[in-house]
């Protein structure tokens, strides 16, 4: 559903409504779609605290610069 942005503004508990029943609603402004408003949800990604807890890495060279990346920086001296 489409509705432009006076609408919107006058109809906000309605649109809410459909979004709450699964409908996806454009708002637009002048005839451009401008937003979306569509159902919340969590992110679908479930993290896990303490995931990487006993592994370790080779922090030996962290702070060594890569040649490479320097030369795209500066060129060639």
């Amino acid at each position: 559903m489409m509705v432009n942005m006076h609408e919107a503004k006058s109809t906000l508990s309605k649109l809410v409504e459909l979004v709450q029943n699964g409908e996806e609603v454009v708002i637009a402004k002048a005839g451009n779609p401008v937003a979306l408003l569509k159902p919340y949800s969590k992110s679908a990604i479930k993290r896990t605290p303490g995931v990487l807890k006993g592994k370790s890495f080779d922090m030996s060279r962290f702070d060594e610069a890569d040649e490479e990346i320097r030369l795209l920086f500066d060129g060639d001296d």
